[in-house]
C-alpha cells in the first residue's frame, strides 16, 4: 500500500467515525482520539524490560539457524510462572521483532487463549529476536534473545 493510499485510508476511516459519532449524537470525535493518548501516564506507555514471574516473555529459539531454513520461535508469557488468562486480566497479543521489525502477532481472548505462541519463521541475517506482550493491566514487556545466521 502506498503513503498516499494510506493517508486516503486513514481519512476515510477517520470521516466514518466523525459520522457515525454525529449520528449517535457525539461520540468519539478525531479530536476526542486524539487527546486520549495523554491519559495514560508514561509508566503505561513505555515498554517494560524489566524481569517480572508473571509479565517476561520467554522467547525458546535456536541460537543458531541457516540463511532462509524455517524453523520455530515459541513465546510464553510468565518466566517464572504463568500469567493468568481471565476475563478481568489476559495478555491482548504477543509479537515477535527482529530488531526493530515487526514479524508477526497474534491476538489472544480471554479465558479461551493460553499465552503462548509459536511463529515458524525464515531469517536472512541475523540480530536480537525480541517478544512483546501486552496484558490488559500494565504497559507491554519485552524480552530478547540473541540469533545468529550462518549461510
Amino acid at each position: 500500500m502506498s503513503n498516499s493510499q494510506r493517508e486516503w485510508l486513514l481519512g476515510a476511516i477517520m470521516a466514518l467515525g466523525l459520522a457515525l459519532g454525529q449520528i449517535v449524537g457525539g461520540g468519539l470525535t478525531p479530536a476526542v482520539w486524539a487527546g486520549q493518548a495523554e491519559q495514560f501516564t508514561p509508566e503505561f506507555k513505555e515498554v517494560r524490560k524489566s524481569f517480572d514471574a508473571k509479565h517476561t516473555p520467554k522467547i525458546v529459539a535456536p541460537d543458531t539457524v541457516k540463511r532462509g531454513q524455517w524453523f520455530d520461535v515459541t513465546i510464553s508469557v510468565g518466566s517464572g510462572g504463568e500469567h493468568p488468562s481471565l476475563t478481568e486480566h489476559f495478555v491482548r497479543y504477543i509479537a515477535l521483532y527482529i530488531n526493530t521489525t515487526e514479524i508477526s502477532r497474534v491476538y489472544l481472548h480471554p479465558v479461551y487463549s493460553f499465552p503462548k505462541v509459536t511463529f515458524t519463521i525464515a531469517l536472512d541475517e541475523g540480530g536480537s529476536l525480541r517478544a512483546l506482550e501486552e496484558p490488559t493491566h500494565s504497559a507491554a514487556w519485552e524480552a530478547s534473545k540473541k540469533i545468529t545466521v550462518v549461510p
